[in-house]
């Protein structure tokens, strides 16, 4: 299953690199639970550079408000946390700030297992936002993965089975962005 995750993800990133040509956009990413996975096969992408600035791994909720300005308020809020739909979106809004010449940001947080809370296993978040965009909201989605959680912290091939998925989730969101 693994191998065939990789050629699809490889594939999605095709596609969005043709929308990014086609739309003249460059991308910033800021990624979460996918730990840098989005930026790392899109940067197998000969000649790739011309429209991806780069990518910010904020795995732990400690880097996302160093680095991006997150409220610790916001990220310790027991009604929302740091997988919610509001620090996703921040997560893009920080990134497009950050990064003058990018013209689209998009973020993803989610709980992949093993040891999320109940209802919160296998939900992902995933945004985007453009620089023309009349106000500063992104476009939020809320995706559940249909992967079985990890077993336990040694399962390796749970949790990269269930990165794979919400990698190829944000590339399909971005995607769909892009073209519309």
């Amino acid at each position: 299953m693994a191998g065939q995750n990789e050629t699809s993800l490889y594939s999605n990133c095709l596609r969005v690199r043709n929308q990014l040509r086609a739309t003249g956009h460059r991308l910033v990413l800021a990624e979460s639970c996918t730990a840098g996975l989005v930026a790392a096969e899109l940067g197998q992408i000969p000649g790739i550079s011309e429209h991806f600035c780069g990518s910010m791994v904020v795995y732990r909720t400690a880097t996302k408000q160093a680095w991006l300005d997150i409220p610790a308020k916001l990220l310790e809020d027991a009604t929302m946390g740091p997988v919610s739909a509001e620090v996703t979106g921040r997560l893009a809004i920080a990134m497009l700030r950050k990064t003058p010449e990018a013209t689209i940001s998009a973020g993803i947080t989610g709980h992949l297992g093993p040891n999320a809370p109940g209802e919160m296993d296998g939900r992902v978040y995933c945004a985007v936002l453009k620089r023309d965009a009349i106000k500063e909201t992104p476009v939020v989605v809320r995706h559940q993965l249909q992967s079985a959680s990890p077993n336990d912290i040694e399962d390796v091939f749970g949790r990269r089975v269930r990165q794979q998925e919400a990698a190829k989730l944000l590339l399909e969101f971005l995607e769909s962005q892009l073209g519309g």
